[in-house]
């Protein structure tokens, strides 16, 4: 029975969730599996990989064979790196404990520039927030200078129809006030 370690797609449309499975090569995609050795997550930044590495190892090592997108995987959780350590301790190239001290350094270093690539992402998408608020800021300031320029603007023209409504009440004031004295000798007289 030929096995592969491959991805199982799982998670909905546009959204996918992976499971890391052992199954047989015939059956079907998301079908039957021999063994779930881990889940993969491609939508988060960095893309989430959990695995159980022994298990991994285990069944790279009986010759179950990765996909080439799983190979990437295991490459980047370093189950091909310690293969290919215990390749060289078959050999006697070396011992298992300087294997182990080279998988080691491998993985702090590995780890170091994971979190490097986090932060690196976290401060980005930082940045655009405060760009995109600064932005949002202007556009608020320009609207708020242009309303205050239409309020000021109907101010003046509310304070020009009163001036020019009290200039034209102020001849007829005055027109009236003659007229009633103009009149009032006139009621004397016939008095």
């Amino acid at each position: 029975m030929p096995a592969k370690i491959r991805l199982q797609r799982h998670g909905k449309k546009g959204q996918p969730f992976y499971h890391i499975v052992v199954s047989d090569a015939r059956s079907p995609r998301d079908g039957r599996f021999i063994e779930k050795i881990g889940t993969y997550n491609p939508l988060t930044e960095p893309a989430q990989i959990n695995l159980k590495f022994d298990r991994a190892l285990y069944w790279y090592t009986v010759g179950a064979v990765p996909t080439d997108t799983v190979r990437s995987l295991l490459s980047k959780k370093g189950v091909m790196l310690k293969y290919h350590l215990l390749q060289g301790v078959k050999k006697g190239a070396m011992t298992v404990e300087q294997a182990e001290v080279k998988f080691q350094t491998w993985l702090k270093d590995k780890e170091a520039k994971m979190e490097g690539i986090a932060k690196t992402a976290e401060e980005k998408a930082r940045g655009e927030r405060k760009a995109r608020l600064e932005a949002e800021k202007k556009v608020n300031d320009a609207r708020a200078e242009e309303l205050a320029k239409k309020r000021l603007a109907e101010l003046e023209a509310k304070k020009a129809e009163e001036a020019a409504a009290a200039a034209a009440e102020a001849p007829a004031e005055a027109a009236a006030e003659e007229a009633p004295a103009a009149e009032a000798p006139a009621e004397n007289t016939e008095a």
